[in-house]
């Protein structure tokens, strides 16, 4: 039988983002969630108990896990993200929230949202307590049929999420 997998990846940015590490971490323990996790921690806090874990891994494994996963959540990073909608996956994105010292400012919230609207190709999730509830409902996490290796549909999102943060 085959066992799904999901990869949650914060980054690489210095703050802790302990809210969405301990949030998948209570969600495995209760239950919640019955897949096989595996979280990037980065500079978070928190140990996860009841998932694997890893500070940091190197770009190859990044790469593998972002392949391999059927679930992917991450931090509100375009280039994490981006990465997930690469390999064909519609992320979970929970942005990483000032009030929670877990970045300088709301930028992951607003531009997470302006993707969310413009393309549709991202599961919001701004308040951690609805991670669990679209963990369990039979949406797929699978997207944009043809995307995966369609470099085309890369380099045109690439161009629109530049203009969305004003890059040209």
């Amino acid at each position: 039988e085959y066992i799904l997998m999901i990869f949650v990846t914060v980054g690489t940015h210095e703050q802790p983002f302990n809210r969405l590490i301990q949030e998948v971490d209570r969600l495995v323990e209760t239950g919640a969630i019955k897949e096989e996790v595996f979280i990037q921690t980065g500079y978070s806090t928190y140990d996860p108990k009841f998932c694997q874990w890893s500070r940091l891994i190197s770009f190859d494994q990044m790469s593998e896990f972002m392949q391999k996963a059927d679930i992917i959540i991450t931090h509100g990073g375009p280039a994490t993200f981006m990465s997930a909608i690469a390999n064909g996956k519609k992320p979970i994105v929970v942005p990483r929230q000032e009030k929670f010292g877990e970045h300088v400012n709301d930028h992951q919230i607003d531009f997470c949202e302006k993707v969310n609207l413009r393309f549709n190709n991202i599961y919001l999730v701004n308040n951690i307590n609805e991670l669990r509830k679209l963990l369990t409902s039979d949406i797929s996490f699978k997207t944009l049929n043809g995307s995966k290796g369609n470099t085309n549909f890369i380099s045109n999102f690439t161009k629109e999420i530049n203009s969305l943060v004003g890059k040209d």
